[in-house]
C-alpha cells in the first residue's frame, strides 16, 4: 500500500512541515524557530542497531532462500512445472522487494532523509510498488490455476508458453499499478533552519493531497485486500473438494494435491498474517491525519514493516517443510555444494563419491 511521501514498499515516515507539504524526514514537529524537535526512538544507538540486525536477516534470509527456489526449479526438470515456474515468479518478486526495498529503508530510517540522489527517487518507488503487486498477482494467479484444476475438473494443464504470457501480463500490469509512484514525485531540498537542510523525495499529486489518499486507498483493496479475497475463496473451494475425494476413497494423486494445497494455503495465511497489521495501521493513519505527528510514529511504522516484510522469506522456508520435492533438491544442492563435501568424500573410501555424486546429479522428484 502505499503512503503519501514515500515509495511504496519503503515507506518513508512524513510529518507536515508546513501546511499541507509532507516531506520524507523523521517523525516530529517543527517549533517556532524551525528546529526539528525528534519525537522518535529510532535515533537510539540500541534501537538502531536491533533495525540495523532485523533487517539484515531478513535480506540474508531472503536472498540466500529466494536464490534457492529459482535454482532447484531450473535445475531439476521433474521441477518444472506451471505451478512451480509460477512459485519462481514469486520468488523473483520476492526477491526484488528485499533487494530494492529494504536496504533504502534500513538508511532512510537511520538518517532520516532521502540520500540515493534525484534518479532513484522516480525509479525505486516505481520499482518497489511493482515488485509488490507481482507478489500479490501471483498468488491470485496461482490460486485460480489450482481451482480451475481441482473444481472443474480441466485436466488440460496450462501449457509453458501461457504460463510465460500470463508471467509477462503479471509484471505489465503491475508496472502500470506502480506508475504513478515514478510521475507524481518530487525531489528537492527542505531547509530546516538557516544551516541545516535534508534532502527530501516525496509524492507530488495534482490539485489536491485527496488524489494521493484516493490512490492509497486504491492500493490497499488492490494490494490485500482483493488478493486475500480472491485467495480464501479459491482455497477454501478446493479444500473442500479435495476433502470430499479423499472421503470417498484414499487416492494418491489427490493426497498429493491435497499436501501441495495445504502448502500453498498456508503461503496465503502467511501473506495474510504478516501484512495485516501493517496495513491496518496504514489505514489508520490515512483516516486519522493527527496520528504520524504522535510519538514513537515511526517506530511503530519501522516494526509493522520488518513484520510484513518477514513474508519475503518465510515462503522457502514452507517449501522446504511441507513439500518433499523441493525439500529433497534443497538438501541435494546443499550437498553438492557443502564447502567440506570434498574432504569428507576423499576420507570415505571409494565407493562414497559414486553415491554423492549420485545424489547429486539424480534428484528424484515427483511432480507437484
Amino acid at each position: 500500500m502505499v503512503q503519501k511521501g514515500f515509495p511504496d514498499c519503503c515507506h518513508f515516515i512524513s510529518f507536515n512541515l508546513i501546511s499541507s507539504s509532507n516531506c520524507c524526514s523523521s517523525t516530529g514537529t517543527i517549533n517556532d524557530d524551525g528546529f526539528l524537535k525528534l519525537e522518535d526512538s529510532t535515533k537510539l544507538v540500541g534501537v538502531q542497531v536491533i533495525l540495523i540486525l532485523a533487517y539484515s536477516m531478513i535480506i540474508l534470509f531472503g536472498v540466500i532462500g529466494n536464490s534457492l527456489v529459482i535454482y532447484v526449479v531450473f535445475k531439476f526438470k521433474n521441477l518444472q512445472t506451471v505451478t512451480n515456474f509460477f512459485i519462481v515468479n514469486l520468488a523473483v518478486a520476492d526477491l526484488l522487494v528485499n533487494m530494492l526495498c529494504l536496504p533504502f529503508t534500513l538508511v532512510y530510517t537511520l538518517y532520516g532523509e532521502w540520500m540515493f540522489g534525484q534518479v532513484l527517487c522516480y525509479l525505486l518507488p516505481c520499482a518497489q510498488g511493482m515488485a509488490v503487486h507481482v507478489s500479490t498477482i501471483t498468488l491470485n494467479v496461482i490460486a485460480l490455476d489450482r481451482h480451475r484444476s481441482i473444481i472443474y475438473h480441466m485436466e488440460t494443464k496450462m501449457s509453458k508458453d501461457m504460463c510465460a504470457l500470463v508471467i509477462a501480463i503479471t509484471w505489465a500490469v503491475s508496472s502500470l499499478l506502480a506508475l504513478p509512484l515514478a510521475i507524481f514525485r518530487e525531489y528537492g531540498s527542505f531547509d530546516l533552519s538557516e544551516d541545516e537542510s535534508i534532502q527530501v523525495c516525496a509524492e507530488k499529486w495534482p490539485e489536491s493531497s485527496m488524489n494521493g489518499s484516493i490512490y492509497s486507498m486504491s492500493m490497499l483493496l488492490l494490494q490485500y485486500v482483493l488478493p486475500l479475497t480472491i485467495n480464501s475463496v479459491a482455497y477454501i473451494r478446493i479444500w473442500k473438494k479435495l476433502k470430499t475425494h479423499m472421503a470417498l476413497g484414499r487416492n494418491d494423486r489427490h493426497q498429493r494435491r491435497k499436501k501441495t494445497t495445504k502448502m500453498l494455503l498456508t503461503m496465503v495465511v502467511v501473506f495474510a498474517v504478516s501484512w495485516l497489521p501493517f496495513h491496518a495501521f496504514q489505514l489508520a493513519a490515512d483516516i486519522d491525519g493527527s496520528l504520524p505527528s504522535m510519538k514513537d510514529f515511526k517506530l511503530l511504522f519501522t516494526a509493522f514493516h520488518i513484520v510484513a516484510m518477514c513474508s519475503t522469506f518465510v515462503n522457502p522456508i514452507l517449501y522446504g517443510w511441507m513439500n518433499k520435492n523441493y525439500r529433497t533438491a534443497f538438501l541435494s544442492v546443499c550437498k553438492c555444494h557443502w564447502p567440506f563435501s570434498g574432504a569428507s568424500r576423499s576420507s570415505e573410501g571409494r565407493d562414497t563419491p559414486k553415491e554423492e555424486d549420485r545424489v547429486c546429479t539424480e534428484c528424484k522428484l515427483t511432480n507437484v
